[in-house]
């Protein structure tokens, strides 16, 4: 099952009101995926700084954090650190290595939000609503293949401003992975999906854009899957070769969205005249700014 989301404005119409959207959707799919709940939203940039989102299951550790030069932002078990970029790979380095913490995702304009629970709740605990942004994508999980927990929830971020969202399962994703470790690609939990982004993060850091890096994914990864990527400036979705999982889009002069199925794009405004789709079987779609 799992329901996936997402939304990618074209013009500043609906960037004040990213969040709320993006909630209405991730609630409306909660009953493909009760179990736990994420977003990731590309917010505002500031020259030279990084954002570091992090989680511990006691957000008490999250109110003792001391990073010299970080402006700290804590939503329930979550904080948002903002440093300069300089100092970013040194404070990642600590975080991961502080006992009760969780790096989510780091860059310069991701911020990412993920808990068990359900979507409606994780929504409220987040106050995803009030968040502003240029796109964004999210995620309700019913675990298959892995436990019920934070870690195996998504969206997954494996790179700097990178993350994706997926339904389906990876049937060669144990070897994805063992190659991915050969070549200095650590992956962190059990999930297929971290597999899938690290794979995309590795062959951007090889050069190839995204739309190249999902084309790729196609002859190299193996199983029946639905992504739904983000970069700092992209957006992009694509279905595996025969395409059993859900998939509807959407686009107007404002906007392209994404939703598991239609009802998630329903509330969405201009949706009575927008372009309304089925994405085709092993074909990239992809948005840049």
């Amino acid at each position: 099952m799992c329901g996936i989301v997402g939304l990618f404005t074209k013009t500043d119409a609906l960037r004040p009101t990213l969040g709320r959207h993006l909630s209405e959707m991730l609630i409306t799919m909660s009953d493909r995926g009760p179990d736990s709940a994420g977003l990731a939203v590309y917010g505002a940039d500031s020259p030279g700084m990084v954002k570091i989102t992090v989680q511990a299951d006691d957000p008490a550790l999250l109110g003792k954090l001391d990073v010299p030069g970080a402006a700290v932002r804590v939503i329930d078990t979550h904080a948002v650190l903002t440093l300069p970029q300089d100092a970013a790979t040194a404070v990642e380095a600590q975080l991961r290595a502080t006992g009760g913490l969780r790096v989510m995702g780091r860059g310069e304009r991701i911020e990412i939000f993920k808990e068990v629970g359900l979507p409606a709740d994780v929504a409220r605990r987040f106050a995803l609503a009030d968040m502003q942004g240029t796109h964004g994508v999210g995620h309700t999980r019913m675990a298959t293949e892995s436990a019920v927990t934070t870690d195996g929830a998504h969206p997954f971020s494996t790179g700097p401003d990178q993350c994706l969202v997926h339904n389906g399962s990876l049937s060669n994703h144990n070897s994805v992975r063992r190659r991915l470790a050969r070549e200095g690609v650590a992956v962190s939990s059990q999930n297929d999906s971290e597999v899938a982004a690290a794979y995309l993060t590795h062959e951007m850091a090889g050069g190839k854009d995204l739309g190249q890096a999902l084309t790729s994914a196609l002859d190299d990864l193996d199983g029946f899957f639905t992504f739904v990527v983000g970069t700092k400036t992209g957006f992009g979705v694509l279905r595996d070769p025969i395409a059993c999982k859900p998939a509807v889009m959407a686009e107007t002069a404002d906007y392209v969205a994404f939703g598991s199925e239609y009802r998630a794009l329903a509330p969405l405004p201009g949706i009575d005249t927008a372009r309304v789709w089925e994405p085709e079987p092993a074909k990239v779609y992809f948005w840049e700014a």
